[in-house]
């Protein structure tokens, strides 16, 4: 297929919407919690369950999503995704059995955001730019907040005026109608259509290509998972991703119940949240093009200390409530934080990028969503056994910084070098 621009950038289009759509039709549970638990009067905790379990289902899917894309490419993955996402909010509104919601909500929702979410499409979208892979990645997964702020008040709207099975229902076919036909468009890598990287010209006999490698012994190894496993790098990687995940979803899933116990009101906990995503949407393209500039390390660092600041100010606003410390808590968390996912993909790929990327990536993602399933786990044990969060949320800023630790060691500038680093690669 040929455009008249380079086709990377429809992958990233492609991706945009379906991240906008496909992430926050997980998200959407938060809002259904509520009249479920009205209409069947079941425990939050065995409604809330269905959730977790979601997101355990995530975790076991992750590798073997991984293991799939490798053989069979992103259409096949992408439509697996959606007609299991599509399938659980559609059978949801039968829901008469708590078993029920585990079902739908948890494992088809569950499994098919893996797919459609953050770990399916960092396993392809990396291989499409070299020179502007931050930025495109960060541009792509923006659309996460894009649709937090379009879809998520509409979904509320329609449960209001029509009830929740309606808003499953419309949410459902949404997937159906807009994701399965755009995702065909889908391809893995430039290669399949011909093309190069960041649609540069295809190299001459006269003319080289420079390259990107520093350490070339290690990237001329076929990385397969059970070599990958073998190395430090990869344990480092795994460690970095699960403390950074730990730190993002115990401060995501508590702050609105903090923030509400410490007197600030209902509404300016939920606006903290929905700023949160907001804010979020520049923080990710702004940082992810700055990480092809000055290295992927950088910028991992500069968003955990995002999350470090975000603890510290929650801690500070429970002794000194003000709205200038609720925005930079805020800030830090969004425009920060959230940058981590414009390198995600990157660094993994940096360091084991080949043909078996999926099934080595699809692991440490593994390590990733346990650490975000942990992180709001702890923390909510440890404030029911202190009864407070300020131990929960020192502990949070300590993670935070083993995550900056186990980055700079896994070192994914060591193998590869961005585009604003291309100085440091010796010539072969």
């Amino acid at each position: 297929m040929r455009v008249p621009f380079f086709y990377g950038w429809i992958v990233v289009a492609v991706t945009f919407v379906t991240m906008g759509i496909g992430v926050n039709a997980r998200t959407f549970f938060s809002l259904l919690l509520s009249p479920i638990v009205d209409e069947f009067g079941w425990h939050r905790g065995v409604t809330a369950g269905a959730f977790s379990f979601g997101f355990l289902m995530s975790a076991i899917f992750s590798p073997l999503i991984g293991r799939l894309m490798d053989r069979t490419g992103p259409r096949t993955v992408m439509e697996s995704g959606v007609a299991l996402m599509a399938a659980g909010l559609l059978l949801a509104p039968l829901t008469s059995e708590p078993w029920h919601l585990y079902l739908t909500i948890g494992v088809l929702v569950g499994a098919g955001s893996v797919c459609l979410g953050y770990s399916g499409q960092s396993l392809f979208l990396p291989n499409w730019f070299v020179r502007k892979r931050g930025l495109a990645i960060g541009i792509a997964f923006a659309g996460v907040g894009i649709g937090s702020i379009t879809l998520l008040p509409w979904m509320q709207v329609l449960i209001e005026r029509a009830g929740w099975r309606t808003a499953c229902w419309t949410l459902g076919l949404l997937i159906l109608v807009v994701l399965a036909p755009i995702n065909l468009l889908l391809r893995k890598r430039p290669a399949d259509l011909g093309l190069q990287p960041d649609g540069d010209a295809a190299p001459t006999l006269d003319s080289q290509r420079p390259t990107n490698i520093v350490d070339r012994a290690w990237a001329s190894v076929e990385w397969t998972l059970s070599r990958a496993l073998r190395t430090q790098r990869f344990w480092w990687l795994a460690l970095a991703y699960f403390s950074g995940l730990y730190s993002w979803y115990a401060v995501q899933v508590h702050q609105t119940r903090y923030l509400i116990e410490i007197g600030f009101s209902a509404s300016a906990a939920a606006w903290a949240l929905g700023a949160v995503s907001l804010i979020g949407i520049p923080g990710q393209i702004w940082l992810g093009h700055l990480s092809d500039r000055i290295g992927r390390e950088w910028i991992w660092t500069v968003s955990c200390l995002g999350f470090a600041i975000c603890f510290l100010m929650l801690i500070a606003l429970k002794h000194a409530p003000s709205m200038p410390l609720l925005y930079l808590m805020v800030i830090a968390q969004g425009f920060l934080g959230y940058g981590l996912t414009s390198v995600l993909g990157a660094i993994a790929m940096e360091i084991f990028e080949g043909k078996h990327f999926g099934a080595v990536y699809g692991t440490l993602t593994l390590a990733g969503l346990v650490g975000g399933a942990a992180g709001p786990w702890i923390t909510g044990v440890i404030h029911d056994q202190t009864e407070s969060y300020a131990l929960a949320f020192w502990i949070g800023m300590i993670v935070s910084v083993v995550s900056i630790f186990s980055i700079w060691l896994a070192g994914p500038r060591q193998i590869r070098a961005v585009a604003g680093q291309m100085h440091r690669v010796k010539p072969s």
